[in-house]
């Protein structure tokens, strides 16, 4: 299942179980795990594309080891709320690791995620060639706590 509506999303999840978020990029996969309550979105490590196959045999490895119940992607999305060949890209690699998971797969508006982790990173005064290494799986970190907020409102509210 792969959806844009994170009430069908969150309707298809077990419970009890963590969450992993991805920055899916042309060279990298960024990725972020959550707590098994999914309240704390954690970055976890930056998979190095080189082929579908590859990089989606990370994935679920990660996955079946941490006993994953669902997949955020961040959705590219331009500044106006649009999609460009980054979104579609995105979106063909989650119709691809539908093909190979039945995990429930959601994505998450990701404008600006890429800022907010380089700001935390100069903010914590780290190194330029140290924010290169972990840029994307700290913005998978904060593509998967937003959705872990609001997956956590929709909780709250009934919803």
């Amino acid at each position: 299942m792969i959806t844009d509506e994170i009430g069908a999303f969150a309707a298809a999840l077990p419970p009890h179980r963590a969450l992993i978020g991805l920055d899916f990029g042309e060279k990298t996969i960024g990725v972020a795990v959550s707590d098994r309550m999914r309240s704390v979105a954690t970055p976890l490590e930056t998979i190095r594309r080189k082929k579908f196959t590859l990089d989606s045999g990370r994935l679920l490895e990660l996955c079946a080891e941490r006993e994953i119940a669902g997949v955020v992607l961040g959705l590219p999305r331009n500044m106006d709320g649009s999609e460009g060949p980054r979104c579609q890209s995105t979106r063909a690699f989650a119709r691809n690791l539908a093909r190979v998971s039945d995990l429930p797969m959601s994505f998450w508006d990701e404008r600006l995620s890429t800022v907010a982790a380089e700001r935390a990173l100069l903010e914590a005064d780290t190194s330029r060639r140290r924010r290169a290494q972990l840029i994307d799986h700290v913005a998978a970190s904060y593509i998967l706590q937003g959705a872990l907020d609001r997956l956590g409102n929709l909780g709250s509210s009934g919803a």
